[in-house]
């Protein structure tokens, strides 16, 4: 029961957004009594906090998974994007930056391992493109590495680009494009423009 009430809460943070969600809310959708949640969770906390671990915990799994593929850096770029925005369910309701806003102490704890592992996954990745011809050799890995992080972190403030400008989708795109678009060698380019001119976004 507690691994489905956690599915549930995870589905339903990421369609509402974190702070939208209340146990009654759960409880309801779940067709179960408050009383039968807090048996399995002390309070609503607690549920984000296991929920937002978990969900880190499969994301991880999966990255690492796309990274032990061997494909082109690009490739793995756009593989790992399609596969983050599958399970965040596109993010309309930006719980990110809700979890920022309303629960900061988890917030901080996810994004410290988010770093960590986008630090070694996209290092990993800037140095193969470079030894593979794909990426320039004149850029500054620890600089790229942790300015991409920094830029996929922004573009999830809802302030700063609002849904009514962009889909979640369509920024992510955007921002993977212009990433590469300032590290890629001409023989970077021509698979670049392979990937974008057929729609394997």
């Amino acid at each position: 029961m507690k691994e489905k009430i956690l599915d549930k809460a995870t589905e339903l943070f990421l369609s509402r957004g974190f702070k939208s969600v209340t146990m009654d809310d759960l409880a309801q959708e779940l067709g179960i009594s408050k009383k039968t949640i807090y048996t399995h969770f002390s309070n609503k906390t607690q549920i984000v906090k296991e929920s937002v671990m978990q969900l880190f915990d499969q994301i991880a799994a999966g990255i690492e998974h796309i990274c032990s593929l061997g494909k082109n850096p690009i490739e793995e770029l756009y593989e790992i994007k399609k596969f983050a925005m599958t399970h965040l369910k596109d993010e309309q309701s930006s719980p990110q930056y809700q979890l920022q806003k309303y629960y900061p102490a988890i917030f901080e704890t996810v994004r410290k391992k988010q770093f960590e592992l986008m630090q070694d996954c996209v290092v990993k990745n800037l140095k193969i493109g470079i030894e593979q011809g794909i990426y320039r050799e004149n850029i500054n890995i620890e600089f790229v590495a942790r300015i991409y992080f920094s830029g996929v972190n922004s573009i999830k403030d809802p302030n700063l680009f609002p849904a009514d400008l962009f889909t979640a989708r369509e920024i992510m795109d955007i921002y993977l494009e212009y990433h590469l678009r300032g590290i890629i060698t001409p023989k970077g380019r021509n698979i670049l423009n392979e990937i974008i001119n057929s729609n394997q976004l």
